[in-house]
């Protein structure tokens, strides 16, 4: 039987097990996907401790970017995608679907292929990453020539996918991390400019570098006091998206600043994008004609295999990469 991730309690990573489960035959919208990597992401290490969007349905399974084969289709699916090569969208509740597994149940209209130069390692680390800094900086914001965008948390695979999106657009990145010992690897990664954090006056840092102004587009996973900074730091006019909660703190409203400036302060995830029809195809054909032409490449940190999901996850609650966490399914 194949083997699938769960937990039965919510917790930290050790609380994940791997667990036999029946083969399934894919329903109705659905296909059967034959994994070979698994890319992992914050959202579901919230999941699992509780603390996501949604609270999880126990006992639960985890995981939201499988690449891999598909082996079998629901009667309503179109039977080309028999031996596709494919990665999975966000484009659903883990609660109904989770894709850490050998052998997984996906909706059809969560897949998307990915260029053949890619191996099944870099297609489990595209959609996540990309879609979420496409919507909020291209489907948003319409990001453009000139204009200076603050990407904090920059070493994530999210923020390396803004900073890849800001140099396509002829933006300038302002990367921002909390020590100076990611510097050099993200300036090599594309960013423009890197601040860290703990180390440097970041309202002193976006002032001297855009001339006075301030950012036109910030794009922040942080939340918690650090908003208030990121305001000082916005031009007038400028919007600020807050698509995560990494401080785990509350989020105080920078009013006063926001009324000066006029600032816009929204709230964002990629599910408008991933679970809105209409915008999905615009955002697919975006990221994948990126990827075949070498603009956008996945930035693989380290890779695990599967039995060591438990470790991979620690991995990632670590801090300690720049990029995606991927384990390797055998």
């Amino acid at each position: 039987m194949p083997k699938m991730v769960r937990f039965h309690e919510v917790g930290g990573p050790e609380v994940l097990r791997i667990e036999e489960e029946p083969s399934r035959q894919p329903a109705k919208g659905e296909v059967r996907l034959k994994v070979q990597a698994v890319g992992l992401n914050r959202a579901e290490s919230m999941f699992i401790r509780g603390q996501y969007l949604e609270p999880p349905k126990l006992p639960a399974g985890v995981g939201y970017e499988a690449a891999g084969v598909v082996e079998a289709v629901g009667p309503d699916v179109d039977r080309s995608w028999i031996g596709k090569q494919v990665s999975t969208i966000p484009a659903f509740s883990m609660n109904d679907y989770a894709m850490l597994g050998e052998e997984v149940i996906a909706p059809a209209a969560a897949l998307g292929e990915y260029p053949a130069k890619l191996s099944s390692v870099e297609g489990a680390a595209v959609w996540m990453q990309y879609l979420t800094a496409y919507g909020a900086l291209i489907a948003v914001a319409h990001l453009t020539k000139g204009d200076f965008v603050v990407i904090p948390a920059a070493s994530s695979s999210v923020g390396i996918a803004a900073t890849e999106i800001a140099k396509a657009e002829g933006a300038i990145s302002i990367a921002t991390t909390r020590k100076s010992n990611k510097k050099a690897e993200l300036l090599s990664l594309g960013a423009d400019h890197v601040i860290a954090t703990e180390e440097e006056d970041i309202v002193l840092r976006v002032k001297e570098i855009t001339g006075g102004k301030g950012a036109r587009v910030i794009f922040d996973p942080v939340a918690g006091p650090f908003l208030e900074k990121l305001a000082e730091a916005a031009a007038v006019g400028g919007i600020v998206f807050e698509y995560g909660a990494l401080s785990m703190q509350p989020t105080p409203f920078p009013l006063f600043t926001a009324l000066t400036k006029g600032l816009c302060i929204r709230g964002y995830t990629l599910l408008e994008i991933t679970r809105n029809p209409g915008k999905l195809p615009a955002a697919k054909k975006y990221v994948y004609d990126r990827l075949a032409d070498g603009r956008f490449h996945p930035k693989v940190a380290k890779i695990f295999p599967f039995a060591q999901t438990v470790d991979a996850y620690k991995y990632l609650e670590s801090n300690a990469q720049v990029g995606k966490v991927v384990i390797s399914v055998p």
